[in-house]
């Protein structure tokens, strides 16, 4: 059993780690974004066999005081807060620079000064469009949107300290993670709440792009298992599903699924500036096999196509869609 840190514990893939974690018998302290309303995001809608079973502490990681504090008696950190929407970076991408590389120097600073080994989340955007494929962790990295560039940042800050100070950290590469829960910002969740909410004609961006959609369960568990790999410290490492699909192609199978009948339009809104859409990623995952002796459970196109009809599955349950305002455009 190890005392773990979860930062950003409260959104979509903290909240699945964090109950993974319970369930793996694990010392659970999830640090969450503070609010006035007293609400801790989607831990609030956590499985009964765990609510409760983990401290909540909220704070903010751009503050190293509260950072600090939540960090004492921990043996890990796994750092997952961040600022992730792409179109919100082209808004306000100081916002970015701030949650993400700042609020990343602030776990690192805290970790260094207890001695707890780093869990640092990074994403496949880093790589930008794949110059050749499957990607893997010696791919060149591009900063095709302020938020990959701030990701490109946060996760060389945190390589510094283990190459500056021995700080223990591994870099996790999460590529395109799915599942129940996930912000409609996020094009499956986009296309599930559209069909669910009974809409004849759905809004895309751009339906061209591939990418290596990853089952929420996959990701949250090659996570658990960095903590117990003494041979990931100071690496990086990649997590996908081993399958390659274009954003057309999933839209159409969600509509197979989900047995609609409708017509996909596209958005003007939703499009990235050319230059900066990611056209391609497709993850090589040999390394976390090799080092962290993961391998995905959703794989290939049938792991795929269990892994949304479990998203559907949570979507269209009584209540979930209520969380959600199906076709409009969150940034």
């Amino acid at each position: 059993m190890s005392r773990v840190l979860v930062t950003g514990a409260d959104g979509f893939i903290g909240s699945h780690l964090v109950e993974q974690l319970v369930r793996a018998g694990h010392d659970v302290r999830a640090f969450t974004l503070y609010n006035s309303f007293g609400t801790r995001g989607w831990l609030d809608h956590c499985a009964p066999d765990v609510a409760g079973a983990f401290e909540v502490v909220a704070g903010d990681v751009r503050d190293p005081h509260g950072v600090r504090n939540a960090m004492r008696d921990r043996d890990a950190v796994l750092h997952l807060a961040a600022l992730i929407a792409i179109p919100f970076s082209y808004h306000s991408p100081d916002a970015y620079v701030e949650v993400n590389v700042r609020g990343t120097l602030n776990v690192l600073q805290a970790a260094r000064d207890a001695g707890v080994h780093v869990v640092h989340t990074s994403t496949s955007e880093v790589y930008g469009t794949a110059r050749q494929v499957p990607i893997t962790e010696e791919h060149p990295l591009q900063g095709q949107s302020p938020y990959a560039a701030t990701k490109i940042g946060a996760d060389q800050l945190a390589l510094s300290f283990h190459r500056s100070f021995g700080l223990p950290v591994t870099v996790i590469r999460p590529f395109n993670t799915y599942g129940p829960r996930q912000s409609a910002r996020a094009v499956i969740p986009t296309i599930i709440t559209q069909l669910a909410a009974g809409q004849p004609t759905i809004r895309l961006g751009a339906t061209a792009p591939t990418r290596d959609f990853t089952y929420v369960a996959d990701t949250a568990a090659g996570f658990i298992a960095a903590l117990d790999a003494p041979r990931a410290i100071g690496e990086v490492v990649n997590l996908g599903s081993g399958f390659e699909i274009s954003v057309g192609d999933t839209a159409t199978l969600l509509a197979t699924l989900m047995d609609a009948d409708a017509k996909f339009v596209l958005d003007d809104q939703r499009l990235r500036p050319t230059a900066s859409e990611v056209e391609r990623l497709w993850a090589c995952t040999d390394k976390a096999r090799a080092l962290l002796g993961w391998s995905p459970s959703h794989e290939g196109r049938a792991g795929f196509e269990r892994g949304l009809r479990e998203t559907i599955a949570w979507f269209t349950a009584p209540g979930a869609l209520a969380h959600y305002r199906p076709g409009s455009y969150a940034t």
